[in-house]
């Protein structure tokens, strides 16, 4: 293969594969470089960044021209040299008539020069910086859309995973986790989902496609709603079981704006294709609010909550209902309730409100047995009757309060002796 077949060829290649001309470029620079390096036995030098090559080589492709050009040592005729650095006087003289031995000229060497073996290796290894060049193309470019929304057909289905190829060729994986339950592909079916994750894997890039990330609601919810869009209605908390239910969370800083109105749209009609597409997932779209007690109403809807206890500092809450509305706020299979604890952050505990029949006792009644500066420690924590104080762990009292230990624990005792006379 001469030097105008080998750019040739090149040429055909990189308008197949459509790279960029400059990448290409310095791809087959390095490439053929790497080449003449173990083909003149060059080797980097202790402490050299690089070895110092005795060449240079000059691609034009646009004008077919390749040039390699090797920096040869004149040694006198009859002795003994390395063809690889030195050339006799009566060779260099055919170069230059003025070449004298000592000189350094400089000889082309034709691309066929290198050897059969050396040209395969040299094809086998710019295969393989296109493909590594590629790779880290195509790694970047799904990086950069991590969690938006992409489409992409089904190649082939396999029992753990559904394998897609997009427009470009490229391929996407969307694990059976990353399905909705109850979902079948087929062959040729057109998928929709978010970017989930994309990493290198035994060196090519693993891109994971999600119909289960939370991120694809919320890019439904962008593309159907065009105030998402515009930012004029904000998706603030997601929270989701798959096929099943999703909470979403939305507010506005226009008043004029009813973020939840606007989102389902009149007789749902804007929800509907979210809907759809998430196999008949029920949404609830309820009004985001910074507080948390108010919040958890919202979440738990539709029970009527009777009272809530908040433990901020350990985001617990203890949540007062009448028998009636406990498995409307639970929810088939406990759905309502662990979406509420997911939206909010809250650990939600049910309590029936029959539960609080015995009688309480505020705290100012034990004032002729605790001191004042006591019960005001208390007060200043949220806590004015005993039984408040008796369900805290002594723990989180000593943390809450600053009292001492054994100082709680006798407050505990004198409380708990007051509940036990009431029994008697």
């Amino acid at each position: 293969m001469g030097n105008k077949a080998f750019m040739e060829a090149f040429r055909e290649y990189r308008e197949e594969r459509m790279i960029k001309h400059e990448d290409l470029l310095n791809i087959l620079k390095d490439v053929i470089t790497a080449t003449l390096r173990k083909k003149l036995k060059i080797e980097k030098k202790k402490g050299e960044e690089d070895p110092k090559d005795n060449f240079f080589v000059v691609v034009n492709p646009d004008l077919g021209d390749l040039e390699i050009w090797v920096d040869l040592e004149v040694v006198p005729d009859g002795v003994e040299y390395d063809p690889n650095r030195q050339i006799p006087l009566s060779q260099a003289l055919e170069i230059d008539p003025d070449a004298e031995v000592g000189d350094e000229i400089s000889k082309e060497m034709k691309i066929e020069e290198l050897g059969r073996r050396y040209i395969a290796a040299l094809k086998q290894h710019f295969d393989s910086k296109i493909a590594e060049y590629e790779n880290k193309q195509i790694y970047n470019f799904f990086k950069d859309m991590e969690g938006e929304l992409y489409t992409a057909d089904v190649n082939h289905v396999r029992r753990d995973a559904v394998y897609l190829l997009d427009d470009e060729g490229r391929e996407l994986i969307m694990p059976r986790s990353e399905m909705i339950p109850g979902e079948r592909f087929r062959k040729d079916d057109t998928v929709r989902g978010v970017i989930k994750s994309v990493r290198m894997r035994n060196n090519k890039p693993e891109i994971i496609l999600s119909r289960t990330d939370n991120r694809f609601l919320e890019r439904l919810f962008e593309q159907e709603i065009p105030e998402i869009m515009d930012g004029i209605i904000t998706i603030n908390r997601v929270a989701r079981i798959p096929g099943v239910k999703a909470k979403v969370a939305v507010s506005t800083f226009d008043d004029r704006i009813d973020p939840v109105g606007a989102c389902v749209g009149i007789k749902g009609s804007r929800i509907h294709g979210i809907v759809r597409e998430l196999r008949n997932e029920n949404i609830d779209v309820i009004n985001y609010t910074e507080n948390p007690e108010l919040f958890i109403q919202r979440a738990l809807a539709p029970a009527k909550i009777q009272k809530i206890e908040l433990d901020k500092e350990n985001k617990e809450a203890k949540i007062y209902l009448k028998t009636e509305e406990i498995s409307k706020a639970i929810g088939k299979k406990g759905s309502n309730i662990n979406l509420a604890s997911e939206l909010t952050g809250y650990k939600l505990d049910i309590i029936r409100e029959e539960d609080q029949e015995e009688e309480d006792i505020e705290l100012t009644e034990f004032l002729d047995e605790l001191e004042e500066w006591m019960v005001e420690a208390f007060h200043k924590i949220g806590l004015d009757t005993a039984k408040s104080v008796l369900e805290k762990d002594v723990d989180y009292l000593v943390r809450a309060t600053g009292l001492e230990r054994d100082t709680l624990l006798e407050i505990r005792r004198i409380l708990e002796e007051e509940f036990k006379e009431g029994e008697k």
